[in-house]
């Protein structure tokens, strides 16, 4: 999965001097999509899905960067992809970033057709989106100054160079297009699937022990609280992925698990995966496991299990905006709450936060996540071999505002729904590559402060992680 890159040549050292380190993440901050080159010409929805059907899979397997690994492979790739648009149809399309969105009505989306939905759940009360009565003094003066994100599109950024709209109409969801060319940078099916590419993902709190083909490192805070949801506004970074180096991606999110026998998720947060999307900018993205990582789980609108019910996101799409080093901050809030049997997602900016979608509880079985969750973790991951990317800004947690990345207004639903403020434990597994430091009390008075309990993370990587 190894790819060239359009960014500057500066990033491709290990470990970046702060000046170094400034430019390259100004550069990528700007805005996306209007300066981009090499965006791919426009498919129409039934020609993208003849070309499926009558792909061949000597055009595929062990051509170019393709990893799919023989023609029994691929052909599973593309009875998968027809399957998951049978009987859909597409009212409109547009590019965003070099991939295809389609707009598809809420009750033909994948999830909604295989769970035999006829109408999708009443999301929670406007009232849940945020804590009563939780508030408590302190200001941070200048930490209150980040851009919330209510869209992951600027104004100018809603129409493609094509002239095709991104706002797809009422009753219908924007699903990112699942394309052959994606599926075959993996091996196998279940390899897309899996979380991270040798299928060897676990949790913060529980790592695997070598050997594996890739290691897994992390900056992150948790609690061990039986829960019903929780609430994170995360700082938004599109941090180097050097896949010359066999860097694998690099993300911060939280995770809302379920520990009583087997290993249950629902996940949110932002993640740079070049071998996944196919270039250097981090997406917005979400996973679930019922089984620990093994047989089930994928990301975004990749499988049959997330019902999409509001059309204002774009899952596996990218930022207009990120931010920059010593300048402007960019956050979202994502938060997770499992109300009348769904965990439904809600995503925007403080005070201004939206219900998204849902994973029907269900979906996790007997298991524990069928009625609560026992884990709530804060923080970012990344994944290599012999080199690992930057996490957060690149910068370690020490550095503080606009200088390291920041989780910050964290606080859980208790069983009954109940918001109690989190009492976090910080992790620093790999020290001399990413660190964490708080959490930290920032005061909380709406609408002037969101902060609430908060952390710095993240580090430069490397290879002595």
């Amino acid at each position: 999965m190894k790819r060239t890159h359009r960014y500057p040549s500066c990033l491709k050292a290990t470990r970046l001097s702060f000046a170094l380190a400034t430019l390259c993440v100004a550069f990528a901050g700007s805005s996306s999509f209007a300066a981009q080159t090499g965006q791919p010409s426009f498919v129409p929805f039934q020609q993208f899905l003849n070309g499926i059907k009558s792909a061949n899979a000597d055009a595929y397997v062990a051509r170019g960067q393709n990893a799919v690994k023989d023609s029994a492979s691929f052909a599973s790739m593309q009875q998968y992809v027809l399957g998951l648009y049978q009987n859909a149809h597409v009212s409109q399309s547009f590019l965003l970033g070099n991939d295809h969105f389609d707009c598809i009505l809420v009750q033909e989306q994948p999830s909604a057709r295989k769970q035999g939905l006829t109408h999708v759940a009443t999301p929670p009360p406007v009232d849940a989106l945020q804590p009563q009565g939780m508030t408590g003094g302190g200001t941070l003066n200048s930490l209150n100054q980040a851009i919330g994100i209510s869209s992951q599109l600027a104004e100018n950024d809603k129409i493609d160079a094509l002239g095709h709209s991104r706002v797809c109409a009422a009753d219908t969801i924007p699903m990112r297009r699942i394309t052959l060319e994606e599926l075959s940078r993996f091996p196998t099916l279940k390899a897309y699937f899996q979380k991270s590419p040798d299928g060897a993902e676990q949790l913060p709190t529980n790592q695997i022990v070598p050997p594996q083909v890739y290691s897994h490192k992390y900056s992150y805070t948790y609690q061990y609280v039986t829960n019903i949801g929780q609430t994170d506004t995360i700082n938004l970074w599109s941090p180097y992925v050097n896949t010359s180096a066999d860097q694998i991606f690099s993300l911060a999110q939280s995770w809302t698990v379920g520990t009583t026998g087997t290993t249950q998720t629902a996940e949110v947060g932002w993640q740079n995966y070049p071998g996944k999307y196919g270039d250097e900018r981090s997406r917005l993205f979400i996973y679930w496991t019922a089984d620990g990582y093994v047989n089930t789980g994928c990301y975004n609108l990749d499988c049959s299990a997330f019902v999409q019910t509001n059309s204002s996101w774009y899952f596996g799409g990218p930022f207009s905006n990120y931010s920059t080093v010593g300048g402007a901050q960019y956050e979202f809030l994502a938060q997770y709450y499992l109300y009348q049997g769904n965990w439904w997602l809600g995503l925007g900016s403080p005070g201004n936060v939206t219900w998204v979608g849902y994973y029907p509880a269900t979906l996790y079985g007997s298991g524990p996540m069928s009625t609560s969750a026992q884990l709530i973790e804060f923080g970012s991951e990344s994944v290599g071999s012999t080199s690992w990317p930057a996490e957060g800004s690149g910068n370690f947690a020490s550095s503080g505002w606009s200088y390291a990345g920041y989780q910050r207004e964290l606080w859980y639903w208790a069983p009954g729904g109940a918001a109690d403020w989190v009492s976090l434990t910080a992790a620093e597994p790999s020290p001399s590559c990413y660190s964490i430091a708080g959490p930290y009390w920032g005061g909380y008075t709406p609408p002037s402060n969101y902060w609430g309990y908060y952390f710095y993370f993240g580090g430069p990587g490397g290879t002595t992680c």
